[in-house]
């Protein structure tokens, strides 16, 4: 665990840049507050990276719980933040669009925490396995895991997609598991451990007990409340119903970090709000990565997402109406 490094601030300037070039009314309230909450702590952290990192011998021989709250919302440094949040951006907007606001900040609270959890569930075992105290003692920090988590669920809700892990196609039921072992060599820095818990913690909720758990807590919360359950708060898919923010989104292609290109933002007349925002923010993210081909260093272990261009996305459209 590195202190932080201090520098231009490069990478938080791209992150501004990127916010705007999509639009903070393009933002969802609840991707745009988590957003600002891990720039501002960025700036003005709570704690020390050393005193926020999570390891076992921290969180759990010295008692120091807090570091799981902390964790997650601490970057190492600006380029670890700016890879991390523009992650995030696309996968918050995605995911809160189709959950509703309600349910995706509790799913968030949720991983945050279970990722840390389960981070330090497999460092102890790993100490007990190999008799190296040296994993009880490694202190992970940064929104990667949840991010992980968040893929995974983001996967299940559109099979047969395609991702695209460094430049190759994986289909999205094994994109996690690809970028996780790709990370693991290409960026050895990175917390592997950390990131394997945020892809188990999604498979809890997707293919395990968590949705029925958290589904049920929600029911017990809104049912002793002093407020009556919104209707159509749970839909078939275990979804929070806030009816006209559909999430139908064709596959999910991803960017891969050392592929640029370089043309204009295609016309967007047509496009509903969704489709217009899903082609901002791949235009945004081009410009990602022409930066990262001048010099930038390499992403914090994700590759960023590159949506299908407008006149796809039309074309899909229109397919869909024809049939």
């Amino acid at each position: 665990m590195r202190n932080r490094q201090r520098g231009s601030h490069l990478g938080l300037m791209l992150l501004a840049s990127q916010v705007f070039q999509v639009g903070l009314n393009n933002i969802p309230p609840v991707t745009l507050a988590v957003l600002g909450l891990n720039v501002y702590l960025f700036l003005f952290p709570a704690a020390p990276l050393m005193r926020a990192c999570v390891s076992v011998q921290q969180a759990y021989w010295f008692k120091d719980w807090r570091r799981l709250l902390l964790s997650p919302l601490h970057h190492a440094d600006d380029w670890h933040l700016y890879f991390n949040m523009v992650s995030f951006l696309w996968k918050g907007t995605k995911l809160e669009h189709r959950l509703g606001g309600a349910w995706f900040i509790y799913l968030l609270s949720v991983f945050s925490l279970l990722t840390g959890l389960v981070y330090l569930v497999l460092e102890a075992v790993l100490t007990e396995l190999t008799q190296d105290q040296s994993y009880s003692m490694a202190c992970a920090v940064g929104f990667s895991g949840v991010l992980f988590a968040l893929k995974v669920l983001n996967n299940h809700y559109h099979p047969g997609g395609v991702t695209y892990v460094y430049g190759f196609p994986v289909p999205n039921h094994y994109a996690s598991w690809v970028e996780l072992i790709l990370i693991h060599i290409t960026a050895p820095g990175t917390s592997f451990v950390g990131h394997l818990a945020g892809i188990l913690v999604g498979l809890l909720y997707t293919t395990g007990p968590l949705k029925p758990i958290m589904k049920k807590c929600a029911e017990f919360v809104t049912s002793n409340g002093s407020y009556s359950r919104p209707a159509s708060y749970y839909n078939s898919s275990g979804s929070s119903g806030y009816r006209g923010t559909g999430g139908g989104y064709a596959g999910n292609y991803q960017y891969a970090p050392h592929y640029t290109t370089d043309h204009t933002a295609p016309y967007t007349g047509g496009l509903t709000e969704e489709e217009q925002l899903e082609a901002a923010i791949r235009n945004s993210l081009n410009d990602r990565g022409q930066t990262n081909q001048r010099g930038a260093p390499p992403p914090y272990g994700f590759n960023l997402s590159d949506e299908d261009t407008a006149e796809e996305i039309r074309w899909r459209r229109l397919r869909r109406f024809d049939s």
